[in-house]
């Protein structure tokens, strides 16, 4: 079905993408003569009014923190049935994008990284957990600037379970998706406490984050796998491949940061992403001041 020319006060320019929690327009807000990232949510993902507050609810304490690496949401609104949210328009790149078009450089690398740190960190203060931190849920500028898309998205697709837990459902480890009342996450960046289903807390974020981490420096995914099922049982289980073994020039402190992020525990991460951007901007320094 082709979208509406226009929806409240925005018209609708050009598609920007599809996904699992819906399609993404780029649109011009007719009120505030800006142009906007323009969301538009699935009916079957907000057909539970109690999940929909509570995906309002962190939506709105994360737009309140107006970081420079959490993409803004300008608006959670309603049009004839049809639920959009407004975000910033970043002009860039996915970082999926950015890894599939070109290898990394180090420095290029921890710049995103610290970026994605600080914002996670930001975000976890403010009592929001990503959920569903992945390369397709962070946008890079063409400035450099990186700015991390979707919180709260997760925990609106996902079915409501005893206890508040995750409730986790097979899904394609390679299709970058998070289908409506299936998973909270994608399978090839979960922790594992999420693959079991149990309940999260920020140190979840941390654990996913490292698993981007590995991809941008191996250039690969830590675990995979013929099926997603054989994926889930090797994040919970096994070890990823040494990194120096996909890529012979990774700092061995980068090697640290990664191991420690991706810790089977929770408990033996890295308990706040703060700690995490700490250690990545003293390698960041390093780097430079060897240079």
């Amino acid at each position: 079905m082709s979208p509406p020319e226009t929806l409240s006060h925005y018209r609708i320019l050009e598609p920007l993408g599809a996904g699992g929690m819906g399609e993404v327009f780029k649109a011009q807000d007719t009120k505030l003569a800006r142009e906007v990232a323009l969301k538009l949510l699935p009916a079957e993902a907000v057909r539970d009014p109690e999940r929909l507050q509570r995906f309002k609810q962190e939506a709105l304490a994360t737009s309140a923190l107006n970081h420079p690496n959490i993409t803004t949401i300008f608006e959670i609104g309603e049009d004839g049935g049809q639920h959009f949210i407004s975000l910033e328009y970043v002009k860039g790149q996915t970082l999926r994008a950015l890894l599939a078009a070109q290898k990394l450089e180090l420095r290029e690398l921890l710049a995103v990284a610290v970026q994605v740190a600080e914002g996670l960190h930001a975000a976890h203060q403010a009592g929001v957990v990503h959920r569903d931190l992945k390369p397709d849920n962070i946008m890079v500028r063409e400035d450099g600037i990186a700015k991390i898309l979707d919180f709260g998205l997760a925990k609106l697709a996902a079915p409501d379970t005893a206890g508040d837990q995750d409730e986790t459902v097979v899904q394609s480890a390679s299709d970058g998706l998070t289908r409506p009342g299936t998973v909270m996450g994608t399978v090839a960046y979960m922790s594992p406490e999420q693959a079991r289903g149990q309940q999260l807390d920020h140190r979840s974020d941390v654990f996913s984050f490292g698993s981007i981490l590995y991809e941008m420096a191996a250039g690969a995914q830590p675990f995979q796998a013929p099926s997603s099922v054989e994926v889930m049982h090797a994040l919970i289980r096994d070890q990823p491949r040494p990194l120096h073994e996909l890529n012979t020039d990774v700092p061995a402190e980068l090697v640290r940061i990664i191991r420690k992020a991706m810790a089977k525990s929770p408990d033996e991460r890295y308990q706040t992403a703060k700690d995490m951007a700490i250690d990545l901007r003293a390698l960041r320094r390093e780097i430079d001041s060897d240079s």
